[in-house]
């Protein structure tokens, strides 16, 4: 369960780590605590739907590179800290410890990109036809039923 949470968090750490700097700023300016939590989850919320949204209606490939590489970078960095610092206690070997960070990292951001490029839907790009499935899957089966 601590792994998977890790991984979660990770994965999402743009969002965790604003949602995080908001509730304590919100907490330490007399929000209390249930104030704090509401702004900080609120926060966090908003800021992976605002980077989804700029994701999918971005239409220069570049752009839609930097507003993943946004999310990317943050969750890769956090992932490569979460393994190197699990793998001090199971690896004695230093050069192993980088090497399983390092393949955690990369793992992690492609999960990143994966979660924020998942909601993105390609649109037809104006002029051209968007390819229509108007033939339903089962032609076959239903031919021969």
């Amino acid at each position: 369960m601590f792994c998977w949470l890790l991984f979660e968090l990770t994965v999402y750490a743009l969002p965790f780590f604003t949602g995080v700097i908001v509730g304590t700023i919100a907490l330490h300016s007399g929000a209390g605590v249930v104030g704090a939590l509401l702004e900080g989850s609120g926060t966090a919320a908003l800021t992976l739907t605002v980077g989804q949204f700029a994701f999918a209606t971005a239409r220069p490939t570049i752009l839609r590179a930097i507003v993943a590489a946004v999310f990317v970078v943050p969750a890769g960095i956090a992932g490569y800290q979460v393994i190197f610092g699990l793998s001090q206690v199971f690896v004695p070997s230093p050069l192993w410890r980088e090497v399983f960070a390092c393949i955690g990292a990369v793992f992690i951001g492609a999960t990143a990109w994966t979660r924020i490029t998942v909601f993105a839907q390609p649109r037809p790009e104006p002029g051209r036809a968007s390819p229509s499935n108007s033939q339903p899957i089962l032609t076959t089966a239903a031919r021969e039923g």
